[in-house]
């Protein structure tokens, strides 16, 4: 305890780059933002204004972008702090929060993606039970024990790291507060800590994945054998989208958090990071729902009905 004390903030070194490039960053940061939280509130309100889109996947869908605006705004407001301003400064209780929320915030999406992908299993495999499996009660459970296990793994992650000593440098090489980077400021041995990570993390990423590539499996051996070449089409079309940001966001966790040599190449992760941070959350509005013809339809009809597109009539 007394280690602790000689620490009571750190700074985020951010990316070592030219001084020339931080506005740059700074803008790109603040653009990548605005489109998420845009994009999400949106795909929000739609979901809620179209009485069709009241099921279990748009259900899902909704919850999903309520997360990424969380998800992104733990760590993207900051960031651009860091490009703009030059306010690299973070306390101790401050980064412990930003790791705490941005781990009970990710680990939830892995868990929300395996959720989807058993929604999109149920409907396509198992099309007459559909309504019955994915009732009301189950869809919200569903959600709830996604919450409550990134709950618990942030509490986990949260704790060990901080129960490190801090005894300088208290130089953090990365954006945000995330758990490899705050481990490598550490004087502590971080054995450990690594452990812990690779077996939790390891363990909840190859959980959700397995659940999400054996579902699509499943999936796409149905869709082959649709007899209408429409359908085929049209489940193609959905689930190709899902796998790229699936893939995207399993495969950028997966070399971070789950294989042996995720604590030694700190550069590296700096812009891996940024794929599952900021990038996904602004790409999934797009992927999974402004890409469906549902949506679409729904979206033309609230915006003819607000007037616009009054040509088209």
């Amino acid at each position: 305890m007394e280690n602790h004390t000689k620490i009571t903030e750190f700074i985020l070194v951010g990316f070592k780059s030219h001084p020339g490039s931080q506005l740059f960053l700074s803008v790109l940061f603040s653009i990548m933002y605005a489109v998420t939280v845009v994009g999400n509130v949106c795909m929000i309100l739609i979901i809620r204004m179209n009485s069709k889109l009241h099921t279990p996947m748009y259900f899902f869908l909704e919850n999903l972008s309520t997360l990424d605006i969380c998800y992104s705004s733990v760590i993207t407001p900051r960031a651009t702090l860091i490009f703009s301003l030059d306010r690299r400064n973070i306390s101790y209780n401050g980064c412990a929060s930003q790791m705490f929320f941005f781990s009970l915030f990710g680990t939830t999406e892995a868990f929300f993606l395996a959720v989807m992908a058993y929604d999109r299993f149920t409907a396509i495999c198992n099309p007459l039970l559909y309504q019955v499996i994915m009732n009301k009660r189950l869809c919200v459970f569903m959600v709830m024990a996604s919450y409550l296990s990134g709950c618990i793994n942030c509490t986990i992650q949260t704790g060990f790291t901080f129960s490190l000593s801090f005894c300088g440098p208290k130089e953090i090489n990365h954006f945000f507060c995330d758990v490899v980077a705050v481990m490598h400021a550490s004087c502590s041995d971080t054995l450990v800590n690594e452990l812990v990570m690779l077996a939790v993390c390891g363990s909840i990423i190859a959980g959700t994945a397995l659940v999400v590539f054996i579902s699509y499996a499943y999936i796409i051996i149905t869709i082959v054998q649709m007899p209408s070449a429409e359908s085929r089409h049209k489940a193609f079309s959905t689930c190709s989208s899902h796998m790229m940001t699936i893939c995207l966001f399993f495969g950028t966790v997966f070399f971070m958090y789950a294989q042996p040599g995720a604590t030694s190449s700190p550069d590296k992760s700096n812009t891996i990071s940024i794929f599952y941070t900021i990038v996904i959350p602004m790409l999934n509005p797009f992927i999974y729902t402004l890409r469906n013809k549902e949506v679409k339809g729904s979206l033309k009809k609230q915006l003819k009905r607000k007037g616009f597109f009054k040509h088209l009539y």
